[in-house]
């Protein structure tokens, strides 16, 4: 399971936050800056991290049953 945070602008992915890498990774110009950013604040990072932890895991046998 991987969890991914994408962050849009004028309908354009900018940067994206991927659990698998565990990190965000910065798609355009400014979405290099602003992942730069948020890759070096260690409370965003563990936001990030977390949230896959609330709501994929907390999900994933709801998911499982329907299928």
């Amino acid at each position: 399971i991987e969890y991914i945070y994408s962050r849009y602008y004028n309908k354009v992915e900018y940067t994206r936050f991927s659990s698998s890498l565990g990190k965000y990774v910065g798609l355009t110009q400014y979405g290099l800056k602003q992942a730069d950013y948020w890759n070096n604040d260690p409370s965003e990072l563990a936001q990030r991290r977390a949230q896959k932890e609330r709501y994929c895991q907390h999900n994933i046998g709801i998911d499982y049953q329907a299928a």
